[in-house]
């Protein structure tokens, strides 16, 4: 697998260390007094102060269910979003989608989940039952 790099905006860094760091369990890496750098599942992301421009009713139709636009997330392997799922639930976090399952009985099933950060920026995770079939209908 080769890591990608995503860089994006946040409004407040001490909320957005909590929630990388504390909710979803990433790794600090470099940082400075505008921005800082998280391992987000062995990828790199680059969180620094701005103004994040979102528009809440851009949306797209997935599987019949309105998922927010745009957003980036990870895939994991079935047990760790379970795993993750768990302790997202436990914390209270709130779910622009509840995780659930969809796809189900085609080669592409995945469990999947929505949520926001501090600042608004959408994430999606998702784990193939399949992992083979990333790609498949």
């Amino acid at each position: 697998m080769t890591p990608f790099h995503y860089a994006f905006l946040v409004t407040d860094l001490d909320a957005t260390r909590r929630f990388y760091l504390g909710m979803l369990g990433c790794a600090e890496g470099r940082y400075s007094e505008t921005w800082v750098d998280f391992d987000f599942f062995g990828h790199q992301l680059s969180a620094h102060l701005g103004n994040p421009l979102r528009d809440p009713a851009s949306v797209g139709l997935v599987d019949g269910k309105e998922v927010p636009m745009p957003h980036f997330g990870a895939i994991l392997d079935w047990e760790a979003f379970h795993a993750l799922a768990a302790r997202l639930q436990t914390a209270g976090v709130g779910f622009v989608l509840e995780p659930q399952v969809r796809f189900i009985g085609r080669p592409g099933e995945q469990a999947t989940m929505f949520l926001l950060d501090p600042s608004g920026n959408a994430l999606e995770f998702k784990a193939f039952r399949h992992p083979r079939a990333l790609f498949d209908c």
